[in-house]
């Protein structure tokens, strides 16, 4: 089953490693085209956005290679897991993100998929791809202030975080 965290949000699936692996530059929030048998799976907290990506075909934007599994009391109409699925945003949003992928580098992510009011969305970022060294220097930022952390917590400080 999916959490439901304070914002209204029940999340289904999350991308952790997409904010390792790609600098996010924008974020958007966009609805999806889905059959009854994805959203039943969907509910049951059943999907993965790993492999995912979106493109601009025609106009319109498409979500590709995300994993959302046979809805198990399903018939002879069940989905295929990685179909792909048209994604719902404005024109200009559309405009501007397919702009932004055509100056080179970037590209579009899913970073969670998650339901409001009952309708499933999904946020994708536009992301430029980190190169190796950035991936571990921070990973060593990370590191280093848990480190500090812990140091203040043993010595009885108590301050913010």
């Amino acid at each position: 089953m999916a959490k439901k965290q304070d914002d209204g949000r029940q999340v289904v699936a999350s991308n952790r490693k997409a904010r390792h692996d790609y600098n996010i530059e924008d974020t958007y929030e966009a609805g999806m085209v889905l059959t009854g048998t994805e959203v039943k799976a969907l509910r049951q907290g059943r999907a993965s956005l790993i492999d995912g990506f979106a493109h601009v075909e025609n106009g319109e934007m498409w979500l590709e290679a995300v994993f959302i599994p046979e809805y198990f009391q399903g018939t002879w109409n069940n989905h295929a897991p990685r179909r792909k699925r048209k994604l719902l945003l404005h024109r200009d949003e559309i405009r501007k993100i397919a702009g932004k992928t055509r100056e080179g580098g970037y590209t579009i992510v899913p970073l969670q998929l998650y339901f409001i009011d009952g309708r499933a969305k999904v946020e994708i970022a536009v992301a430029k791809g980190k190169r190796e060294f950035d991936k571990r220097q921070a990973l060593r930022e990370r590191q280093d202030s848990l480190e500090a952390r812990r140091a203040m917590r043993s010595r009885g400080y108590v301050g913010e975080g």
